[in-house]
């Protein structure tokens, strides 16, 4: 079926019980598509066999499933190797094999994150942590085996799902009289609810396969998103800046995680609106109670 139809399909959301994956079949299911929504214990993505069966049928697979745990990674890249690259090729044989249309979710940790402008879709690749070369290698297993699947890469993620930045830090500077935060990487918060509808948006467009950045617009550092996460709380708990020597981290994280939206725009397809405001739209839903 031509992605670009207004007509329902049956999509398969793999990882749907995560934070990305909550919002991406509740924005499906919005648009009126049928969805169904496999969680870690419904399916080894990394059985060939299992994914084929899983995938057969429907008309849209999307991948929210992956080894996210990026210190972990690097005591455990084999096992990060087989959840971010290995089982999307067998996501990609199986949507190819069926006809389906593939969504993979990906990361701005493929990039070495030294730039100094916002990374294009087709900038060189040159990861500095495990979780980065495993994400990188679903990339090229995905592109290799599916040509029309679309490859959205994004970053920076909070949700009211999952775990994320906004609600430790919320929860934190209750608990403390101040914080302190690092002020020297700089990236693009992204809403997950924001993501699942831009996927939606780039199936109806009918986009051509390839790589898109799926992150909001504009740019902040961990210390100016904790400050206005901390206001969004209700709370004046000072937040001081740091730098990421503070931190001994076993991955490296990028210093600079802006990525463009050049090929979004060139299919039609509008970006996510800007970080501060679409985190004021967030604010309530993401940190509740907190």
């Amino acid at each position: 079926m031509t992605s670009g139809q207004s007509t329902k399909q049956s999509w398969v959301v793999f990882g749907a019980a995560g934070m990305l994956g909550q919002d991406m079949v509740a924005a499906a299911e919005a648009a009126g598509h049928r969805v169904t929504a496999l969680r870690r214990s419904d399916v080894d993505i990394t059985s060939a066999s299992a994914v084929l069966d899983a995938v057969a049928g429907h008309d849209v697979v999307v991948n929210c499933a992956g080894w996210t745990a990026v210190d972990d990674a690097e005591t455990h890249e084999p096992e990060a190797f087989a959840a971010n690259a290995t089982g999307p090729a067998h996501l990609a044989r199986a949507a190819a094999a069926s006809g389906a249309r593939l969504v993979h979710v990906s990361t701005d940790y493929v990039f070495d994150g030294v730039a100094t402008e916002p990374y294009a879709e087709d900038a060189p690749v040159d990861p500095r942590s495990a979780y980065g070369r495993t994400k990188a290698a679903g990339e090229w297993a995905v592109r290799a085996l599916a040509p029309d699947a679309l490859v959205v890469r994004t970053a920076w993620l909070y949700g009211a799902g999952g775990k994320c930045f906004p609600k430790t830090i919320a929860r934190v500077a209750g608990e403390r009289d101040r914080l302190t935060v690092v002020d020297d990487q700089t990236g693009q918060p992204t809403w997950t609810a924001d993501l699942a509808d831009l996927v939606v948006r780039l199936l109806a467009a009918g986009a051509p396969g390839g790589l898109y950045h799926g992150t909001s617009s504009g740019q902040v550092t961990w210390h100016g998103f904790a400050r206005e996460v901390v206001a969004a709380a209700g709370l004046t708990t000072p937040v001081d800046p740091v730098t990421s020597d503070a931190y001994q981290a076993p991955a490296p994280r990028p210093a600079y995680s802006v990525l463009g939206h050049d090929r979004l725009r060139a299919a039609g397809v509008e970006p996510i609106g800007d970080w501060a405001d679409r985190w004021k739209a967030a604010a309530g839903a993401v940190l509740g109670g907190h």
